[in-house]
């Protein structure tokens, strides 16, 4: 029962039947609030909630509140969570945060591949529109494109306790999975390509919010475990839609593709609908504050998290989502640097996946399908430098956190200044090796280097960013995500003619030096950034 209560199954079925099914016990909360209403403290009463840590009293049928006396209530009442609150997410067992944790990465997973899948049908999308191919990868950059800006306005309303996390990925995940027919059914190349642009847009939400889920249930000194293994499905969609979809289309056509995502899209959907619950404190415990107060009948009862939303103005809000990101990304010197580094990262891997076809299918002969194998290097390179970051993680960072849970920012970026010589080393490997005297699979290999570089670099400078602008973190993220998000989709497209022109080697080289000339970054932040966070109003000024 505990399991399906919080999911958006239990809480539909629990507003359809009028609280007779999944309902919350709260009579313990509302004993203890009676017995603590006459220890006011100044103005305010901090009120600990203990219904979850007796769960098991149900109360009998003919129970009542206690009954609420508006002139002994006084001033408002503060509710919060109690120490070990099971229904506090980072209370939760440690079973039942992998199993959320697996959910995160499946719809990840379950939208990233939306991108990478699309390319394999490329050659029948050309072919059935009779557009050139440069039009036809429209469909990949405006599908990016979504990504980009779609959490400008899904990760705030997430943040909303009115709202919370889940209504934002069941609902816009449901949108994605209709939206996948006029895809399919396109009457014309101009509908396909805007219904790919909204199905991007609606598609986004985890790729900003992913990591603050995460952060929902792990405390400080675990978190890099959780986003860990987050990213890893991060790259595990791009991988394996080449794969997946190349086999289709060869032998079904470019649909195919798109009936692929619509099927894991929509097994996803029905796994969150009736199995993910719930991670937002501020909106759980803000749902229980409305419970006691319509029990109590007493208004002055409130949680921190809503007097909070209650002081956010219109002006406000519009601030953190639409000016806030852009300031941040081009007045903070930390910001700038560090979103254009993982933009450039990230365009490069789109333009680079452009080059695959060109090798394999050019070069080493391999047929449409069984080119998605050669994406494999990437996402096995993921997999293997794993192991040694969670053993840095416990042996190195761990350690170094204080009592507060807190970490000097520029810890985050020691990473980073390993993975950046990675990506060089990618793209010169794999350039330099994709010749016919070489066997397919030494650029095999090298793509590995780039998926070690890109973890590294992701994991780092994400951490960083979080720790040195904590009261920002929504809208540093969503400037970060809008930045990255645009590169790649602008990349892509000149990749063919770049490629034609310089010739593998030369145009892989080319990306080399360019990602070489930012290597510097991290090195410059990792002995300078405290300086720099020192100077700043907005970044911390407490480590």
């Amino acid at each position: 029962m505990d399991l399906f209560r919080e999911t958006v199954f239990g809480r539909a079925v629990h507003l359809a039947t009028r609280g007779k099914f999944f309902a919350h016990d709260d009579q313990a909360s509302l004993l203890l609030l009676e017995k603590t209403r006459n220890l006011q403290l100044q103005s305010t009463t901090s009120v600990l909630d203990a219904a979850s840590t007796i769960e098991d009293q149900q109360p009998k049928e003919n129970d009542t509140p206690p009954p609420s006396d508006p002139e002994k209530a006084g001033d408002q009442l503060l509710l919060d969570w109690i120490p070990n609150d099971p229904q506090n997410p980072r209370n939760w067992s440690t079973p039942k945060k992998l199993f959320v944790t697996f959910q995160i990465c499946l719809l990840t997973t379950s939208v990233y591949i939306g991108s990478a899948i699309y390319t394999a049908g490329l050659p029948g999308i050309q072919q059935e529109f009779q557009v050139s191919a440069v039009k036809a990868l429209l469909g990949l950059t405006l599908f990016v494109l979504g990504y980009a800006l779609g959490p400008m306005v899904w990760a705030p309303m997430s943040e909303i306790p009115y709202i919370g996390r889940n209504p934002i990925y069941v609902g816009t995940l449901f949108a994605f999975v209709l939206l996948q027919f006029p895809v399919i059914y396109a009457s014309n190349f101009s509908m396909l390509m805007a219904f790919r642009f909204i199905t991007g847009l609606v598609g986004s939400p985890v790729l900003a919010t992913g990591g603050a889920t995460i952060a929902d249930m792990y405390e400080p000194q675990k978190q890099a475990y959780g986003i860990g293994v987050w990213g890893i499905a991060a790259v595990f969609g791009p991988a394996m839609g080449p794969l997946i979809g190349g086999f289709a289309a060869e032998s079904k056509g470019w649909k195919w593709t798109i009936w692929e995502l619509m099927w894991l899209s929509g097994f996803c959907f029905l796994v969150l609908f009736f199995l993910l619950p719930e991670t937002s404190s501020s909106n759980i415990l803000y749902r229980r504050t409305v419970r006691i107060r319509a029990l109590t009948k007493n208004p002055k009862i409130k949680c921190q998290p809503e007097i909070e939303a209650e002081g956010m103005s219109g002006k406000e809000i519009g601030l953190m989502v639409f000016i806030r990101p852009f300031t941040l990304s081009f007045t903070e010197p930390i910001c700038f640097l560090l979103n254009l580094y993982l933009a450039l990262i990230y365009g490069l891997l789109y333009l680079w996946f452009e080059s695959f076809p060109i090798v394999f299918l050019g070069i080493y002969r391999f047929t449409q399908g069984t080119q998605g194998l050669a994406f494999l290097g990437i996402l096995i390179g993921s997999f293997i430098i794993m192991v040694p970051f969670f053993y840095y993680v416990y042996r190195v960072v761990e350690p170094q956190f204080n009592d507060r849970g807190q970490l000097r920012p520029e810890v985050r970026l020691q990473p980073a200044m390993v993975g950046a010589f990675f990506i060089p080393v990618c793209l010169f490997w794999f350039g330099w090796s994709a010749r016919p005297s070489v066997h397919w699979i030494m650029p095999v290999i090298g793509s590995s280097f780039f998926s070690m570089g890109a973890f590294l670099l992701f994991m780092a400078v994400l951490g960083y960013l979080g720790d040195a602008y904590p009261k920002y973190i929504a809208s540093v993220f969503a400037g970060n995500d809008l930045i990255r998000s645009s590169f790649g989709a602008a990349f892509p497209l000149f990749a063919n003619a770049m490629y034609e022109k310089l010739g593998v080697g030369w145009a892989s080289s080319l990306l080399g030096f360019l990602s070489v000339a930012f290597v510097p970054i991290p090195f410059v932040l990792y002995f300078y950034g405290k300086r720099i966070r020192m100077a700043s109003k907005m970044a911390t000024h407490d480590l």
